[in-house]
């Protein structure tokens, strides 16, 4: 057996040990499992997963490599990840680089070699565990030292991560989806305003808002009402983003209020922008105990009955209990019966928990961002 190259410590003590990959150091953040097959390189770059590390619960991770145009966020975002095999050699026309050579140039670390079943159902029995993750090659770890950091991180819970992935300032976007053989496209002619608060965005988010047909501006997490407006919009739509809603609706609620207050203007919300949406109507977020984080989750709309297999990526949950009068729930998740989406019963205001945009997962929920541009019409 080679000399491990990499620990990933617990903080309730518990040791994985495996070969480094990626960057060396040490990360210290929240332990979080993911049963995508494919779509490692987005999900790494997904701002979501701001102060976490993923374990991939596919052995496969690594095994078509990395091309920049996979890119979710200019860097990876998540802090780690753990995945079972060490990555085989790119067999992929599209490869650049390998997994490996990907994360060090992008400062990031991973483990291989882990029983990633095991890592999985401890998650699964006792919550999401804070973790040190620190890969030397000399295999020298200061066992005592990793344990102690992953006991002292201080989690999610009241944390505002939206501040740390947002942009600086406002820009348009107006590229559109990939599509064979042509690649990515760009969105021409008039189309409604839409703004799109920007907690984490993705980019593929983005771009299914653009081949829409929608017009995008993208304005910073902190932007008020009055910025909004300001843009006179036709539509307004709120990200994705890490960290804990209430956290950020400090700031996010009274910006979504004031536009609820002195507009009827559309308003989507995906991910954080559901929960965001969900407080400034009143409701309340509480924390999962090993949160949703896939490409094969089944969520039935409660009024067509349907059920669509959908991406997630979210540690906290709309409480549907605590929805108010005139708020409905929209779709739930078949896996715990979790609130996956609410809307207004007399106004064109709706969100949902999981990602439409499929980057990557199943594209059973695109017709979000159609019903979102029909309900702009009127004024486009």
């Amino acid at each position: 057996m080679p000399t491990p190259t990499a620990c990933l410590a617990l903080a309730d003590g518990t040791l994985f040990y495996g070969q480094g990959i990626g960057a060396t150091g040490t990360c210290v953040a929240e332990l979080c499992f993911n049963t995508a097959m494919t779509g490692y390189q987005e999900i790494m770059t997904d701002p979501s997963y701001a102060g976490q590390v993923v374990t991939f619960t596919f052995p496969h991770i690594g095994n078509v490599g990395t091309t920049d145009e996979d890119d979710e966020s200019a860097d990876p975002v998540a802090a780690g990840l753990v995945v079972k095999w060490d990555p085989t050699l790119p067999s992929n026309w599209r490869s650049a680089r390998t997994l490996s050579d990907w994360l060090a140039a992008k400062g990031r670390i991973g483990i291989a070699g882990v029983d990633t079943r095991r890592l999985t159902r401890a998650i699964r029995a006792q919550g999401a565990p804070h973790v040190a993750l620190a890969h030397d090659p000399e295999g020298k770890f200061d066992i005592e030292g990793l344990v102690r950091k992953a006991r002292e991180f201080e989690g999610l819970v009241g944390l505002d991560l939206a501040k740390d992935v947002t942009c600086a300032q406002s820009y348009r976007w107006d590229g559109t989806r990939w599509a064979w053989p042509e690649g990515y496209g760009t969105r021409t002619g008039d189309a409604p305003k839409v703004v799109a608060i920007d907690y984490g965005a993705k980019r593929n988010i983005l771009r299914c808002l653009a081949d829409a047909g929608c017009d995008v501006t993208v304005m910073p997490a902190s932007a008020t009402a009055e910025d909004v407006l300001a843009q006179n919009p036709d539509g307004v739509f709120l990200s994705n983003g890490p960290g804990d809603p209430a956290a950020t609706g400090k700031y996010a609620v009274p910006m979504i209020r004031g536009v609820l207050d002195r507009t009827q203007l559309p308003i989507f919300g995906i991910c954080l922008g559901h929960q965001m949406l969900a407080l400034a109507l009143g409701a309340k977020t509480v924390k999962m105990n090993h949160g949703h984080h896939g490409a094969n989750h089944p969520v039935k709309d409660l009024e067509t009955g349907k059920v669509e297999i959908t991406s997630m990526n979210h540690g906290f949950t709309v409480d549907s209990q605590s929805l108010p009068a005139g708020v409905l729930e929209t779709h739930v998740s078949l896996f715990d019966g979790s609130n996956c989406g609410i809307r207004m019963a007399d106004r064109p205001v709706f969100s949902v928990q999981y990602h439409p945009e499929a980057s990557p997962g199943p594209q059973d929920s695109f017709y979000l961002f159609e019903r979102f541009r029909a309900a702009m019409a009127p004024a486009a």
